[in-house]
């Protein structure tokens, strides 16, 4: 079976860094793309990043270009999201999440969640003093 699975979650403070896992099981994460999304509570699920196919294609969402960057072990299987300068505003539940972009012409749509056909179950990252 297909399973992503996130950890690495938790409570930090404002200027603080996390690193966030993504790790899947029973498909090969490099033949997809694979996105980060987060929801806070009240809010529509935003898009955060996302790393595309073999070759590794990166994108950031505005709010977070600069703090977060995406990577990939492949030979871990897993994607990994590293978050510094954390501020308030990135508490939310991340989740992690497969889709297939087969063409460079549709990347544009890394962001959308419609998009995306197996979810991870999401970890809490909660930014406080």
């Amino acid at each position: 079976q297909e399973h992503l699975v996130e950890s690495g979650g938790g409570l930090v403070q404002p200027g603080g860094s996390l690193r966030l896992s993504c790790a899947a099981s029973g498909f090969t994460l490099d033949s997809y793309a694979i996105g980060w999304f987060r929801q806070a509570p009240g809010k529509e699920r935003e898009g955060v990043s996302c790393i595309i196919g073999s070759r590794g294609s990166i994108f950031y969402g505005d709010s977070v270009k600069g703090r977060f960057t995406i990577s990939r072990d492949n030979a871990k299987n897993t994607v990994y999201l590293e978050m510094n300068n954390l501020k308030p505003e990135d508490t939310a539940v991340y989740r992690c999440a497969r889709t297939t972009l087969s063409s460079s012409r549709y990347y544009y749509m890394w962001d959308r969640p419609g998009l995306y056909d197996a979810w991870g179950q999401g970890t809490q990252v909660t930014v406080s003093s």
